[in-house]
């Protein structure tokens, strides 16, 4: 991707945790307790095909094409391909950032946690769940069914990628501090976690291109000897530490975001 002075953006912000910068505008479906996450055998079936095979190479493509993409450290993936994971990456692309977790660890199966405006498009919503999208509940009554799905997938050996920072900031090269919540999951699973770090560096001859460069660590696991919450927080903070210090690895900036004075 090729970067031009008159083509760099500022963009301001005014909550970090909050602030939502995505061009899609989408009414949000309402998941309550009659939405169904676990789906007939049927549709699992077709969910597998269009993750695994009939969208693979429309994945590749686009990562090579459009950004250059390359990977550092996927290998670290074989030491838990026999059991389920978690992922933690940050959110800087509404396409790329869901492609580049199920290319690290193909052929493994991938699923990921989503806000409601991901399958609430009319009629492409079902294909984005079929891809792998699993909404978070917008009630109590949701909520147990939206857990009973991620240890399901999780005790499948799938893997489920969190977007902690929740909220996407296109071509954002820090880490914007996240909240722990999501870091329960492998804590009450006792499952490791990964993270996948996304940076934007500079290439070509002229140094005036632009590619997408994500760094795998891990696994983490939980510490056992603390108790939950603790653990949970504990977990966050080292994972966003890493993230951080990963995030310097970024060279360039197509778009400038700074705090609304």
């Amino acid at each position: 991707m090729k970067i031009k002075k008159e083509n760099i953006k500022t963009i301001y912000y005014t909550d970090e945790l909050n602030d939502e910068f995505s061009e899609a505008k989408i009414v949000p479906r309402k998941i309550d307790e009659n939405f169904k996450y676990n789906k007939n055998p049927i549709w699992d079936f077709c969910s597998l095909l269009c993750q695994n095979i009939f969208s693979m190479p429309i994945k590749v493509l686009h990562s090579k094409i459009k950004f250059h993409h390359k990977f550092i450290g996927k290998e670290k993936f074989k030491k838990c391909k026999k059991e389920g994971y978690f992922i933690y990456c940050n959110h800087t692309q509404p396409f790329e950032d869901t492609f580049i977790p199920s290319l690290a660890n193909f052929p493994k199966r991938n699923f990921l946690i989503v806000n409601p405006e991901n399958i609430s498009m009319k009629g492409s919503g079902w294909l984005v769940e079929l891809l792998g999208a699993v909404p978070v509940p917008g009630n109590k009554g949701a909520m147990k069914n939206f857990l009973n799905e991620i240890n399901k997938r999780i005790c499948q050996k799938h893997s489920i990628t969190i977007y902690p920072e929740a909220h996407i900031w296109p071509f954002y090269t820090g880490i914007r501090n996240y909240k722990a919540v999501s870091f329960k999951y492998p804590v009450k699973l006792n499952k490791p976690s990964y993270v996948i770090t996304n940076t934007y560096q500079k290439y070509g001859k002229k140094m005036n291109k632009l590619r997408i460069v994500s760094y795998v660590d891990g696994p983490y696991y939980p510490d056992k000897s603390l108790n939950e919450r603790d653990s949970y927080i504990e977990l966050r903070n080292r994972i966003y530490r890493l993230m951080v210090e990963r995030s310097k690895n970024s060279n360039i900036s197509y778009i400038k975001y700074l705090p609304k004075t």
